[in-house]
């Protein structure tokens, strides 16, 4: 059997179709080393079926590990890092208690939210600034000592 040229391309094709569906940036890689083989089958069209899956299977090793290199010394910077943080993203912000801080609990409404908070006991309807988070709390400080 020989494998021709446009095998490479479909199989290219096909596995770009699929990265569109699958999360990450793995097939897309697979697609690129396809297409090179079946570019290079195009130049050289009596290339050994082993050579062509070598070269396949080398290609696409290379070009996953060399984007993840890549990804690794160049990394996105997001325009909002707490985007998908959400006590994160209320750090700064002074909200009103809800419900007094007793015994270093307390509740404050953040929007529509009502929110656990943690911090020194203070009464209801007191103001305190957001200064960190403990998993789904919002640790909490007087609005003066925070700075």
């Amino acid at each position: 059997m020989e494998i021709q040229s446009w095998y490479w391309l479909v199989t290219a094709l096909v596995l770009a179709a699929i990265e569109a569906f699958v999360p990450g940036t793995f097939f897309i890689w697979l697609a690129v080393a396809a297409a090179v083989v079946g570019l290079t089958l195009l130049a050289l069209p009596d290339l050994p079926w082993q050579i062509q899956f070598l070269a396949f299977a080398i290609l696409s090793i290379g070009s996953a590990v060399g984007f993840r290199q890549y990804q690794r010394r160049h990394p996105e910077t997001s325009a909002d890092p707490t985007l998908n943080r959400r006590g994160a993203s209320l750090v700064g912000r002074l909200v009103v208690l809800e419900r007094p801080i007793v015994n270093g609990r307390g509740h404050a409404f953040v929007g529509d939210t009502l929110w656990t908070v943690t911090g020194k006991d203070q009464p209801a309807g007191g103001t305190v600034k957001v200064v960190g988070t403990d998993g789904i709390m919002l640790k909490v400080d007087s609005p003066d000592r925070t700075g």
